[in-house]
């Protein structure tokens, strides 16, 4: 029986990811400002665009947390 690392260490890197992206928009809430590559949207110049940034960013969660929770958990999907 030979161990297979590869999906454990895809899924941490993942889970860390998830993580960060969620450090990211609890910040973006409090402060009214989410980062855009090298600026920032905030909140004031467009409630439209802030949430829709928001949205996709939540999305982007919820995929990076499902990805780590198949790999590290073995829940089978990729299969």
């Amino acid at each position: 029986m030979t161990f297979d690392g590869e999906p454990i260490f895809v899924g941490l890197v993942c889970l860390v990811l998830a993580v960060l992206v969620a450090l990211r928009m609890v910040r973006g809430l409090s402060t009214g400002r989410l980062p855009v590559y090298r600026t920032h949207l905030e909140r004031g110049e467009g409630e439209a665009k802030f949430f829709a940034l928001f949205a996709v960013q939540g999305i982007l969660f919820l995929l990076m947390a499902f990805i780590a929770a198949d790999l590290l958990l073995g829940l089978g999907f990729r299969d």
